[in-house]
């Protein structure tokens, strides 16, 4: 059996993790909100066409803040057409996913449903094809309170109170030639610039995300980042992070996807520290890591993709991948990553919600399901609260073609003060072995009235997951744990995420 140990202390704060950490996102792409979270023929809908089984599994998931309306679809997306009379509303092409958008869910509609699931909305503007001048038409529209034409339209349209949005990105993925309206770092940084400087004399309090590279695997990664910063630091607020991750037939390297992540986020931190050096400003870009996933995107080019000039359906199936147990065992290694870095990282969002690469899949007029990856998120938004905690891990190793060397275990550690209560979130990367964790409870004082309970995701079959047939396969289960004296000692199964609870 594998060995390996950490060490629970009070003392060793790595920041405070804010909720939006827990944030997820929503594009016009797919089923993700038409025939996802809006079905207005389902069974389940409410007087609005919402599926309130999807609502009460948003809720469960404890999803934060949510990302909207894009994504690539927010490139090409013309934000006047989803609101007023849904009538008049006009269907449009989707270039970025060869797609008919029909503009029936619009902006008024998507915070009428953030109301219900108890969501804060992430809102996203379009640099793609417009630029400076429609980004503040949209802020005035959603935040300014009367007497403007745009803020009586919006009165007009049904909503009296402003819609208040806080976050704003700056365009999405500028970087990537998929992207409609890429562009250099150098054109995009000028322009982000000036909207985001337009943007804050509206509102100086307002919190920008100005796009970073689309993955740590660009060509102009690093250096796309630094050009930005250097024309947009002083006024934005946030710098984007975006990765995905799929098993490509390597489980070890796959499993090893957080030291792929811990070193994106690293890299983002010293460049834009640096460009903070250079400046001499006294301000922290910090990190909003607002699209990350397991996604088989190998498969979606291969099969899925949509293509001829009269081929543009409506909400198509697109992107919905079955996620196994050995997936949701990547994504949970992913969130220990993002806690890891909670000093930088104050703002994530899983990507996607419902249907598109999502832990919550529906079938028109049926069901709605969790995914295996639901579990380690819903796990985590609950209990990782308050503060997190480096627990130096030692473990044994193993050698990855991708990553070379490295720990078979990962881990984290959070402490609620409100709750009294600590969480440790530990993932066993071995495939063939079970892993014994010893976690030293001795700086916690006096641990005989402490309560231990401990939960697991694994199954003898790696590949084991959750189906419209069987929706119910995969789930946390209980995994017993000794204690002797103030070590606690807890046996995790070969490709593992487990939750520990103490307090």
């Amino acid at each position: 059996m594998n060995k390996a140990s950490l060490s629970l202390r009070p003392s060793a704060v790595v920041g405070t993790i804010d909720r939006r950490l827990y944030g997820s996102f929503l594009e016009h792409l797919g089923r993700a909100v038409y025939d996802g979270i809006y079905e207005p023929g389902h069974p389940s809908a409410d007087a609005d066409g919402f599926r309130t089984d999807v609502i009460e599994l948003v809720k469960e998931l404890g999803v934060s803040a949510i990302r909207y309306p894009g994504g690539n679809f927010v490139s090409g997306f013309k934000w006047e057409d989803s609101v007023g009379p849904r009538a008049e509303r006009p269907h449009r092409l989707d270039l970025a996913w060869h797609s008919t958008e029909t503009n029936e869910i619009g902006l008024h509609e998507f915070q009428d449903w953030l109301d219900k699931v108890g969501s804060e909305l992430m809102l996203a503007v379009n640099l793609g094809t417009r630029g400076t001048t429609e980004a503040l038409e949209l802020l005035e529209y959603a935040n300014h309170r009367s007497g403007t034409a745009l803020a009586e339209q919006r009165i007009a349209n049904g909503r009296a109170e402003p819609f208040g949005v806080r976050m704003w990105c700056l365009g999405n993925e500028m970087d990537g030639p998929w992207q409609v309206g890429h562009s250099t770092a150098d054109a995009y940084g000028a322009l982000a610039a000036k909207t985001a400087q337009a943007m804050k004399m509206v509102d100086p309090d307002l919190e920008l995300v100005v796009c970073g590279s689309s993955s740590s695997a660009m060509p102009t990664f690093g250096e796309w980042e630094r050009v930005t910063l250097t024309h947009a630091y002083d006024d934005v607020d946030y710098i984007s992070c975006h990765a995905y991750y799929e098993n490509t037939g390597d489980l070890g390297s796959f499993l090893a996807a957080g030291v792929d992540m811990d070193h994106f986020i690293r890299s983002v931190v010293a460049t834009a520290d640096h460009v903070k050096a250079v400046r001499g400003s006294d301000k922290s870009i910090n990190i909003s890591f607002d699209e990350w996933n397991i996604w088989y995107n190998t498969r979606f080019e291969q099969v899925d993709r949509i293509a001829g000039v009269d081929n543009w359906p409506i909400a198509p199936r697109l992107l919905e991948d079955v996620y196994t147990v050995a997936d949701a065992v990547v994504f949970g290694s992913l969130l220990i990553t993002l806690l890891k870095h909670a000093d930088r990282v104050t703002s994530a969002s899983l990507a996607q919600l419902v249907n598109v690469i999502a832990p919550i899949m529906t079938e028109p007029g049926g069901p709605a399901w969790r995914q295996t990856t639901f579990f380690p998120f819903a796990a985590t938004s609950a209990h990782g609260r308050g503060v997190a905690l480096d627990v130096d891990v030692t473990s044994g190793t193993y050698v990855t073609e991708k990553f070379g060397e490295v720990a078979l275990v990962d881990a984290v550690a959070t402490f609620d003060a409100d709750a009294g209560r600590y969480a440790v979130y530990a993932v066993n990367r071995a495939v063939d072995a079970p892993t014994e964790l010893t976690i030293d409870l001795a700086e916690l004082g006096d641990t005989a009235d402490l309560v231990v309970s401990t939960r697991v995701l694994s199954d003898t079959d790696p590949n084991a997951a959750n189906t419209l047939d069987d929706p119910e396969r995969v789930s946390l289960t209980e995994l017993p744990s000794r204690r002797e004296g103030s070590v606690l000692r807890i046996t995790l199964p070969a490709v593992s995420w487990a939750e520990v609870l103490i307090g």
